[in-house]
């Protein structure tokens, strides 16, 4: 083995010219997410459809299965029969205890428990057609997440990483909040399978207070910034000596960058998780609460360039008691979600970020648990949902795809995962069909073998 002292390393020994960061890190398909980092022309990707302003995505999700039928999707009919059969079910309707409104110029119906939010409807587009393939709470979450019930593949926001790279080397480029606990599925949601690992989020328990609680050993305590570049840099060209005697070693990249991007993060980290330098009336905008922190740093993330954010929020599994449990569920976020949709407007920041609000699945429009004062809720339900874009180019105050008249069924503009997919990836002017990765003498894709042209069925839904 080959050995060498610290003090014989010189700065010129980890420096790489242009073409030979290529050599290494970009050749073949597999590289074009580190080549996306390098001035170049945006023509040249060959997955690119179209030029866009897009830039970041933040994905809401609400995990436990939001009801459709209780917030964006109104179904009177439902609410006429209650108590009575659902025709083609087996159980009793369970009418909405929700008034809806119409909110904006749009005049879009929505429900009171997203009041705050629903203001901005106009800058909304509601997909009422969403369908997904299982009813099962983890499986249906990771297949949200990643496109595929089966095999563990990369989740959307390594693909869309993948694709674009990173529009901020000091900070991860995929970043997943939660407010304390795991999502159903665990690290599959946001993790790169396959891909190479400095593709997967970087999870933050946004729960536990401190920036150094937050992020653990974001600061050393031992050394000073210097004596840290000088311990990077000698690890740096062992680890060099070591590839090449292993020729190339994917897991050991993947560690090298993740060690220079923790020593990047110090100061750019410590400041963009430190709410309290945000004015006090904008931490009052969003409220003093899990999810208020959560879509404020998500804000702050979508400002310094973070491409994909993914914002975790939970209470959605209304099995019982729904005049309570869910209101309780939306109070969590409304305040929250509405302050998000104004201030990125304020900065002039929502027409290149993408929200993406969505479950893992829908809810039936029977009953549901053991009733009582607070009602009966809803069980699971796959055949029908709806999921919520704003800004990122869409055309807002639009309703797209509609259920029958008791929710139970899409009867026009049914989109699956996939489109879903597709539909993110195209507000960011990728086409998802090119955007592929080979593993195992096999390319793999974020929307499996969905030949679905985006543009030429939903271009309709985008400014």
């Amino acid at each position: 083995m080959n050995y060498c002292n610290a003090k014989d390393l010189k700065q010129t020994d980890f420096l790489m010219t242009r073409r030979q960061f290529v050599n290494r890190f970009g050749m073949g398909l597999a590289g074009l997410g580190v080549l996306s980092l390098l001035p170049q022309n945006a023509q040249s990707l060959p997955y690119q459809s179209h030029d866009s302003k897009v830039k970041t995505v933040i994905h809401i999700f609400f995990g436990g299965g939001q009801s459709h039928i209780d917030t964006w999707d109104n179904k009177p009919e439902l609410q006429r029969i209650d108590g009575q059969p659902v025709p083609g079910m087996n159980g009793l309707a369970n009418g909405s205890p929700f008034k809806f409104n119409k909110y904006g110029k749009s005049g879009i119906e929505v429900s009171e428990v997203f009041d705050k939010t629903a203001k901005h409807v106009d800058d909304m587009l509601i997909l009422r057609g969403m369908t997904t393939d299982v009813p099962a709470h983890e499986v249906a979450t990771v297949f949200m997440n990643t496109g595929n019930l089966r095999l563990v593949r990369p989740s959307v926001g390594s693909w869309v990483v993948y694709g674009l790279g990173s529009a901020n080397q000091n900070l991860p480029a995929f970043i997943s909040l939660r407010a304390g606990g795991n999502p159903l599925g665990g690290t599959q949601n946001y993790g790169s399978a396959f891909l190479p690992g400095t593709y997967q989020a970087t999870s933050i328990d946004t729960s536990l207070g401190s920036v150094d609680r937050m992020i653990q050993n974001i600061k050393s305590k031992y050394v000073s910034n210097t004596q840290q570049r000088n311990q990077l840099d000698a690890l740096l060209k062992m680890n060099e000596l070591h590839k090449q005697d292993m020729l190339k070693d994917a897991a050991l990249d993947s560690r090298i960058e993740s060690f220079e991007l923790a020593f990047r993060m110090q100061t750019e980290a410590a400041d963009v998780f430190d709410i309290s330098k945000e004015k006090q009336s904008t931490r009052d905008m969003y409220g003093n609460t899990a999810q208020g922190k959560q879509m404020l740093i998500a804000r702050r993330l979508a400002e310094k360039g973070v491409r994909f954010i993914q914002v975790w929020t939970g209470g959605w599994d209304t099995h019982d008691q729904l005049k309570t449990s869910l209101p309780n569920a939306a109070r969590q976020v409304d305040q929250p979600i509405a302050a998000l949709i104004q201030d990125l407007k304020d900065r002039g920041m929502l027409d290149s970020t993408l929200i993406v609000m969505t479950g893992e699945f829908g809810r039936t429009p029977t009953r549901d648990g053991n009733g009582g004062p607070n009602g009966f809720g809803r069980s699971h339900w796959q055949n029908a949902m709806s999921s919520v874009l704003v800004g990122g180019g869409v055309k807002g105050g639009t309703v797209y795809g509609q259920t029958d008249e008791f929710g139970k069924n899409v009867v026009d503009g049914k989109m699956d995962v996939h489109d879903l997919h597709g539909v993110i990836l195209h507000s960011l002017g990728i086409d998802h069909r090119k955007l592929d990765y080979i593993y195992n003498n096999r390319p793999f894709r974020l929307t499996d073998v969905s030949e679905t042209d985006i543009k030429q069925k939903y271009g309709h839904l985008f400014i």
